[in-house]
């Protein structure tokens, strides 16, 4: 739900003046202009572009977030929604909800947005219209559940299973990052000594060779060594700005263009282990949502799109966006499901089951199990899974050093004997 901007030509004290207002519709201008100016009458309202000002304070605004941005940690996210949905339960009007949860939040970032929240509903916006203009921070799926919450009336419930389903997502992101932490630090060592070995130890021998004359005889291995040393002594502040540089450029790219973005994802999905992991945990996050909003009532084709927010995979997203089409047509959510070519026939004969029976929830929360169990028992053996590629990068690093250093020293106690 994107905000417009109208100007408002309205007359106060018998004069005439225009402000421009941010809202979704005409309507909405309306509501927000009478909550602010009761005593004025409206003269004409008209849609207009973006003014300069906001356009120079919105370009400031976006350099400064780059430069300084503060995020929002997902702990302080969940327990803010889960006050939201206790105070909507008890029957606290969610303005009087998002003044007293924004003035408990622990983090500062969190704080002002639900002040700037609490005066937008203030000026009349509705809370998924306020809340949309921190998507970034508060994520597309919040935006979605708060919208449900407002579609349904049931904004308890909504805010509830909102907290849940980032507690879950919040859960497999620990679990990710302490699996990856023992071969993170394994790789960081190993580096760190080639690192030593190249600037230190490396020299010493080359000093040698040159004093015997045999720089000109060196097998593979050792010049091989010897470049490396030399790239590393001499241009090593170099390669790690053009490194530095490089990640950050594939970063921007990776976000703002869109081919640049699919074609990763597409590579990311073949790539070794790192592949199933990104498809376990989105179709998880996928099936979950889903199944949460089939329970709630939610039309299918509806509950679809709020479902694909969750998927972060541009070829995953692509595919699963041809169900929505497929069931447009007419094809029931079996086939549909079944032409994306990304659920297994067990799966597929569970959801039939759950679509004929009137249980589909219940069948897509089982599907979800099964695919958090798939991503949890990945996440449990990562290190048995990674260690066997380490110790082949050790051992070919290892025999690069000892074939580097070694070979020429046989190759010169060789000659020695044989003169």
């Amino acid at each position: 739900m994107s905000l417009k901007h109208f100007e408002v030509t309205y007359a106060a004290k018998g004069k005439q003046a225009k402000v421009v207002l941010q809202a979704t519709n005409r309507a909405e201008t309306i509501k927000i202009f009478k909550a602010r100016n009761p005593d004025s009458s409206i003269v004409k309202i008209m849609e207009t572009s973006v003014p300069m000002g906001e356009t120079l304070e919105k370009f400031k605004n976006t350099l400064t977030d780059a430069l300084f941005k503060k995020s929002v940690k997902t702990e302080f996210l969940i327990a803010s929604f889960r006050q939201l949905a206790v105070m909507a339960n008890a029957g606290i009007p969610i303005h009087d909800s998002v003044k007293e949860v924004g003035k408990a939040a622990a983090d500062e970032r969190l704080r002002s947005i639900f002040a700037k929240v609490d005066d937008d509903l203030n000026s009349g916006l509705s809370l998924t219209a306020s809340t949309s203009a921190f998507k970034e921070e508060l994520g597309d799926v919040s935006i979605a559940m708060i919208e449900l919450g407002e579609n349904t009336g049931n904004m308890a419930d909504s805010l509830k299973k909102l907290a849940d389903i980032l507690e879950e997502v919040n859960e497999n992101k620990k679990k990710f990052k302490k699996a990856i932490r023992y071969p993170l630090t394994i790789v960081t060592a190993m580096a760190l000594a080639f690192v030593i070995l190249m600037t230190q130890v490396v020299p010493k021998f080359r000093d040698i060779f040159k004093q015997l004359g045999a720089e000109d005889k060196l097998p593979l291995p050792t010049r091989m060594l010897l470049n490396t040393e030399s790239a590393l002594t001499n241009y090593g502040l170099y390669i790690l700005a053009v490194g530095i540089v490089g990640f950050i450029f594939i970063t921007r790219t990776y976000r703002q263009n869109p081919i640049f973005h699919a074609q990763c994802d597409r590579f990311m999905l073949k790539t070794y282990l790192i592949g199933k992991i990104i498809f376990f945990s989105n179709l998880n996050r996928f099936t979950l949502v889903l199944s949460e909003l089939i329970r709630a009532g939610i039309p299918v084709i509806e509950a679809l799109d709020t479902s694909l927010l969750t998927v972060t995979n541009a070829t995953l997203q692509e595919k699963l966006s041809l169900v929505k089409i497929s069931v447009q047509r007419g094809v029931s959510l079996t086939d549909s499901f079944r032409e994306t070519g990304l659920f297994e026939n067990m799966l597929i004969q569970m959801i039939q089951a759950g679509e004929q029976s009137g249980t589909l929830d219940m069948m897509l929360s089982k599907v979800t199990d099964y695919y958090r169990d798939r991503f949890n028992a990945i996440i449990d053996n990562l290190s048995s899974y990674i260690e066997p590629i380490l110790l082949a990068f050790l051992a070919c690093m290892v025999l690069l050093l000892a074939l580097g250093i070694f070979m020429p020293m046989w190759e010169m106690s060789s000659a020695v004997k044989g003169g």
